[in-house]
């Protein structure tokens, strides 16, 4: 398994941005198809963004499609969510979570980054 460890969240107003990092160690990153979910308190973990191995098929939920760019630099072992226009619908813990491919589970988690956007 890759080890992933989630920063770059933090406290942000309306309209503004983030980006978040998830940097992996452990077997070769470049390798895996690289997933970035969050969840609000009481709601359903929802899928963000995904970017498969090399970065040539990527995933936007309709709720972040336009606003977010994910992308991944497979020299420094790192995938990045860059969120631009946030809402406050926005706040919640995000995690990066890595699978072997498309078509299994997500297999490998970070612990998470908590983004509060206040209107």
């Amino acid at each position: 398994q890759v080890q992933l460890v989630e920063s770059g969240g933090g406290l942000v107003q309306a309209g503004g941005s983030l980006r978040l990092s998830c940097a992996a160690s452990g077997r070769t990153f470049s390798r895996y198809s690289m997933g970035w979910f969050r969840q609000a308190p009481g709601k359903e973990r929802e899928r963000v963004a995904a970017i498969n191995s090399n970065g040539g098929r990527i995933y936007y939920a309709g709720s972040v499609k336009g606003r977010f760019t994910i992308s991944r630099d497979n020299a420094k072992n790192t995938v990045y969510l860059q969120m631009n226009s946030l809402k406050p619908e926005d706040t919640a813990v995000y995690n990066c979570a890595a699978r072997d491919n498309d078509y299994v589970a997500y297999s490998s988690w970070g612990q998470g980054t908590q983004v509060t956007v206040s209107s």
